[in-house]
């Protein structure tokens, strides 16, 4: 088993409330319970020999290993072949779409041979509490439970189980046509065991998943050239939203590095206001409204939460319940993916200043009226405390939107997210006839575009920059047209556009910015970041460059992995950095193809 396989080598399983990684060699090396922001139960992707693991392989080590999901679903096949035969481990979790949450979850894992006789092996050894707590193992002949500090464990399989200290292994041989299953569930320590598992039952379950994943996606309006990698974008979405509540996290995952050997690791299991704001235009263009409506309910929570309070009215990220609280500590003990050190749980990005919050935030609740999401008149009112909040406290420095560690900034995106706020809150006010301070919500729009265009503009690279008074460009500016701060076609944007081409733009691949040029109070550099080489799309395709926009969008699916997932970022060599799988990479895939599509059937009735 390699001891860190590429962050690529894996596919994603999910049952709406947390996520598991399995790598191509059948192992589940990252799992939470019971949310995406729980403690692990296996983490040997952050720590091989103290992260925790299961297993289940076949016992020769020089078999070919392939992954693929099944057709439109979130159920994952890792296939293992060799001259004596063939075999696979199906991997899913039940979905479970009750708005309530649950502290029971399980990971189904069914074994079959579909040619010659396979030997398969299984080993499962939890570590509780990211490694930090022991666990005492209560062994029966096909049934274990591991119990830790408020959590068990129960593993139960069709075949026998053996102790291995405080683990367990196990053996099956099948013949063609034969099957076998494991079951790994979590629950309260004190909770009730689930029924064993049986074959037969377990491969109803199955089906019943694919017609769960199935069914789900034939409601998506999609219709365009790229059904593949928009639909597996959209289940992804769907298996990192965290159903009680309708809130993405940003990726499964915590501490896989920017860079390998960096410091550059953080804990992307939480909601982003921006991510998630942003993921409501995406689930549109798809059709998908009840999920946008439940994240557009969640953030009108947020806002409603601080609305007569004092200080910000919105906080950068919460966990998936919308509780403020990601205190950020060091988890020393582990050694990191591959000596990639400090391992962070929590996020201290939480107590930062980002001001262009705002602007997605009323993006999206503008979105969301168009289809009949309301708000209430408590709602409105929240809305406008905060917009008039907004007039007094847009024109501050800021960390910016990569949360950056190196001190605040005038940054220009900040500044053109503001005028988002208020442009659609203007228009929400005047299309819904709700009370608002339009006048003056309309003069603190209009001071920040005049403001951006004076000082947001680089003489020497003809361009909008990353903050006022420099000459660094930002990808994050790549969204001004999608927002209509610029029209797509506009001089000063298309200067903008050729400016970063020179700039972040490397075989197609974009970089967020230059660190070197534009410190960032980290050590080492990172990759091209995945979500802005689609914002880059998107906005060729805007500008009537479609040519170059299409071929764009066809290379960055070369650097999909295996199973059509994207990390946040892209190496030098082509490898997949950071937290994995990341939704805002999926989400700008969604919107860059729908981009993409119609300025194609436009070029095409035009003759």
């Amino acid at each position: 088993m390699d001891r860190y396989p590429p962050i690529a080598d894996h596919g994603l399983v999910g049952d709406l409330q947390t996520a598991a990684l399995v790598s191509s060699q059948g192992v589940v090396n990252w799992f939470c319970s019971p949310r995406f922001d729980s403690p692990s139960v296996f983490a040997s992707l952050l720590d091989h020999d103290r992260g925790g693991y299961f297993r289940l392989a076949p016992e020769h080590a020089d078999m070919t290993c392939k992954q693929l999901y099944y057709p439109d679903t979130g159920v994952l096949v890792t296939r293992f072949m060799s001259p004596e035969g063939v075999g696979e481990v199906i991997d899913w979790m039940p979905a479970n779409t009750s708005r309530v949450p649950t502290d029971r979850h399980c990971l189904m894992r069914v074994i079959r041979v579909v040619r010659g006789t396979v030997r398969f092996l299984l080993e499962c050894r939890p570590r509780f509490d990211y490694g930090r707590a022991g666990h005492e193992l209560d062994l029966r002949p096909q049934e274990a439970v591991f119990r830790g500090p408020g959590i068990a464990g129960h593993l139960q399989a069709s075949f026998p189980l053996t102790r291995d200290g405080q683990d367990v292994r196990g053996a099956v041989t099948l013949g063609s046509d034969e099957s076998a299953v494991a079951v790994f569930t979590t629950c309260a320590v004190d909770g009730e065991a689930p029924p064993p598992p049986t074959v037969e039952g377990v491969t109803s379950a199955l089906w019943r998943e694919v017609d769960f994943w199935q069914k789900w996606l034939r409601t998506s309006h999609y219709r365009g050239r790229w059904g593949e990698m928009v639909n597996r974008s959209a289940i992804t979405i769907k298996l990192l939203t965290y159903h009680p509540t309708g809130a993405p996290v940003a990726a499964a995952t915590m501490g896989l590095p920017e860079q390998v050997g960096g410091e550059r690791n953080w804990d992307y299991r939480y909601s982003w206001v921006r991510d998630g704001s942003l993921s409501v235009r995406a689930l549109l263009d798809l059709g998908f409204t009840e999920e946008a409506s439940a994240f557009t309910k969640w953030l009108g929570d947020r806002m409603h939460d601080r609305a007569d309070l004092p200080g910000e009215r919105l906080q950068i990220m919460y966990r998936v319940d919308g509780d403020p609280h990601l205190t950020e500590e060091t988890l020393d003990h582990w050694e990191g993916y591959r000596g990639s050190r400090p391992v962070r749980a929590g996020n201290a990005a939480a107590d930062q200043l980002q001001l262009d919050i705002y602007g997605e935030s009323l993006y999206a609740m503008a979105e969301g009226m168009d289809i009949g999401v309301e708000l209430g008149y408590h709602g409105w009112k929240g809305l406008a405390r905060t917009l008039d909040w907004l007039c007094d406290n847009w024109d501050r420095p800021d960390e910016g939107v990569w949360e950056t560690r190196g001190g605040r900034n005038d940054f220009t995106f900040s500044r053109v997210m503001c005028w988002v706020a208020f442009d659609r809150g203007i228009r929400m006010a005047t299309e819904l006839s709700r009370p608002a301070d339009i006048p003056r919500w309309r003069d603190a729009r209009d001071t920040i575009l005049d403001q951006v265009m004076n000082k947001g503009w680089s003489r020497a690279e003809q361009a909008l920059v990353q903050h006022y008074g420099g000459d660094v460009l930002d990808a994050s500016l790549l969204l001004i047209p999608r927002v209509g701060f610029l029209a797509a076609k506009s001089p000063g944007w298309l200067s903008t556009l050729d400016a970063m081409e020179r700039k972040l733009v490397s075989d197609s691949l974009v970089y967020r910015y230059d660190p070197a040029a534009s410190p960032d109070g980290l050590r080492g550099s990172e990759g091209t970041f995945s979500l802005c080489t689609y914002l880059y799309v998107d906005a060729m395709a805007r500008a009537g460059r479609v040519r170059p926009a299409r071929y764009t969008f066809e290379k960055m699916h070369t650097y999909a992995n295996h199973v059509g997932l994207f990390a946040e970022e892209i190496g030098p060599s082509g490898e997949q950095l950071g937290n994995f799988p990341q939704a805002f990479t999926h989400l700008s895939l969604i919107m860059a193809a729908s981009t993409l599509d119609e300025a194609l059937d436009r070029q095409r009735q035009l003759g």
